[in-house]
C-alpha cells in the first residue's frame, strides 16, 4: 500500500499524467467534429489504466488532485497538438470534485484554454442522480466559462431521464450496451426519452462503443446523431495516429439558456393569465398533479413549495414520501423544513423574508409529460381552506421546465445561505 501511495504521488508530482483521444464524428456527414481526451498513467507504471490511478486516488484521499491534473493534462495536450475551437474537446470528471476550485498552478492553463478550445464537461449520469441539485450548480458555473455539457452513460440508471431537461446537455451519450445488443423494450423507451429531449432541446445524440457497421445502424435508430468508438478510430496522440478534422466541420454545440434567479411565479404571471381561487381548490389540483406524477410510466422531478414548514402536513408527507419511491428526485421548499421532511425527500427551509414564502408550487417534469400549478398567496386572514390565491395551470414543457430548474438551483442555494447564517 505504500508502493501504490508513493507511486500516484510521484505520478502527480512529476507531470507523467498523459491524455490519449478518440475522435467523435457526424453520423451523416463522417466528419470529425471533437475528441474526448482519457487519462492514462505512464506506460511502465502499475497505474497506468484510469482505473488503477482512480482507485488508488480514491484510498489516499487524492481524488481532487488527480481529477485536475488529468483535466490540465487533457487542455495541455490538445493545444500543443493544435486543436482550436470550434472542434470540440470532451474532458472528464469525477462527479465527487467535479465543482472543486481549480489549483493554482493550473490557473494560468486553464484562462488559455478559455480562449482557444471548446471545452465539454462530460458529467456522470451516476453523479446526477445521486445529488442532482449540487450538479445542476456546477453546471450552470462551467456555462457560464461558455463551456458545453455532455451527460454520459445515459441508460444506466432510469432517474437520469427525468433530470434531462433540468442540466441540459448539450450532448447525450448513450450508455454503450445499448448498441452492443438488438433493440429491446427497455433501448426503444430510453431511445424515445433520448429523441424526445433533443427534439425539445436541440441537443445531440451520440452513441459509444461503434465498432461495426451494424452498431451504427443500432445508433441511427436509437436517434444518435453521433459516434465514437474503434470504428473510427481507437484512443491516440493527437495529430499523429489521431488526425486533427477539417477547419470547415460544423460546430457542435448550441447555447443552452442559463437559468435565472426568478421563482416559478414570476415566471408564469408573465407569460399566463392567472385566476383567483381558494386554498381548498387548489389542494384539489395539488393532489391532481401529484397523483399524475405518480402514476407516470416513467419517472419524474417533483418539486413542492409549501410557504411553512406547518403546511407540509403529516397527509402530505405520506403524499411526498409515496411519491419519492417511484420518483427520479423530490423536493419540498418551506421555512422550518428539516433537510428531510420525509423518506427519500429533500428539504430546503428558506428564511421568513424570502420571496418563496408567498408562493405555493407544484412542478412535475418528465420525459414524455410536465406540468405545474404555480400560486401566490393573496393575503387573506381568514379560515384556511378559504385563504385565496392568485394561480395558474400549466401544462407548457419550456414554462414548466423554466420553473423547475429554477427552483432546484435553489436547493444550494439555500443551503449556503443557511450555513452563512449558522456561521455569524
Amino acid at each position: 500500500m505504500a508502493h501504490g501511495r508513493s507511486e500516484l504521488a510521484g505520478i502527480i508530482a512529476s507531470g507523467t499524467i498523459r491524455s490519449v483521444y478518440q475522435p467523435i464524428v457526424d453520423l451523416r456527414s463522417g466528419d470529425t467534429l471533437g475528441y474526448e481526451a482519457l487519462a492514462r498513467g505512464p506506460e511502465d507504471s502499475s497505474l497506468r489504466s484510469p482505473d488503477a490511478l482512480f482507485a488508488a486516488a480514491r484510498t489516499e484521499g487524492r481524488l481532487d488532485e488527480l481529477d485536475w491534473t488529468c483535466r490540465a493534462s487533457a487542455l495541455a495536450g490538445a493545444m500543443n497538438a493544435g486543436l482550436r475551437a470550434p472542434t470540440a474537446l470532451f474532458v472528464n470528471g469525477e462527479p465527487e470534485v467535479f465543482s472543486s476550485d481549480c489549483p493554482a498552478a493550473h490557473e494560468p492553463l486553464l484562462r488559455l484554454a478559455r480562449d482557444k478550445l471548446k471545452v465539454v464537461h462530460e458529467v456522470t449520469e451516476r453523479g446526477l442522480v445521486e445529488q442532482p441539485a449540487e450538479m445542476l450548480r456546477a453546471v450552470e458555473e462551467m456555462r457560464g466559462e461558455d463551456w458545453g455539457i455532455a451527460l454520459d452513460d445515459l441508460g444506466a440508471d432510469w432517474r437520469s431521464l427525468a433530470l434531462l431537461p433540468f442540466v441540459r446537455p448539450d450532448v447525450v451519450k448513450l450508455d454503450m450496451d445499448l448498441v452492443a445488443e438488438p433493440l429491446d423494450d427497455r433501448a426503444t423507451r430510453l431511445a424515445s426519452a433520448a429523441r424526445a429531449y433533443a427534439d425539445w432541446s436541440g441537443a445531440q445524440v451520440l452513441a459509444e462503443g461503434l465498432e461495426t457497421e451494424i452498431h451504427v445502424e443500432r445508433a441511427l435508430t436509437l436517434g444518435a446523431t453521433l459516434g465514437q468508438g474503434w470504428l473510427f478510430g481507437r484512443p491516440g496522440p493527437l495529430g499523429s495516429t489521431t488526425p486533427l478534422p477539417r477547419s470547415n466541420a460544423a460546430p457542435l454545440l448550441g447555447k443552452q439558456p442559463a437559468i435565472r434567479d426568478e421563482t416559478p411565479v414570476e415566471i408564469v404571471e408573465a407569460l399566463l393569465p392567472m385566476l383567483e381561487g381558494t386554498k381548498g381548490e387548489l389542494l384539489r389540483h395539488s393532489i391532481e398533479l401529484e397523483q399524475r406524477a405518480q402514476d407516470l410510466e416513467d419517472a419524474a422531478v417533483v418539486l413542492g413549495t409549501f410557504q411553512t414548514a406547518e403546511r407540509f402536513t403529516p397527509a402530505t408527507r405520506r403524499r411526498y414520501s409515496a411519491l419519492a419511491d417511484g420518483s427520479a428526485f423530490v423536493a419540498a421548499f418551506g421555512a422550518g423544513l428539516t433537510e428531510r421532511p420525509a423518506p427519500g425527500v429533500r428539504g430546503a427551509s428558506f428564511p421568513a423574508n424570502h420571496r418563496l414564502l408567498g408562493e405555493w408550487n407544484v412542478v412535475v417534469v418528465a420525459p414524455h409529460f410536465a406540468g405545474a400549478l404555480v400560486a401566490r398567496d393573496l393575503g387573506d386572514e381568514g379560515p384556511d381552506a378559504e385563504r385565496r390565491f392568485s394561480y395558474a395551470l400549466t401544462q407548457d414543457r419550456d414554462i414548466v421546465v423554466r420553473a423547475g430548474r429554477a427552483l432546484m438551483l435553489q436547493i444550494t442555494a439555500l443551503a449556503d445561505s443557511r450555513a452563512e447564517r449558522s456561521a455569524a
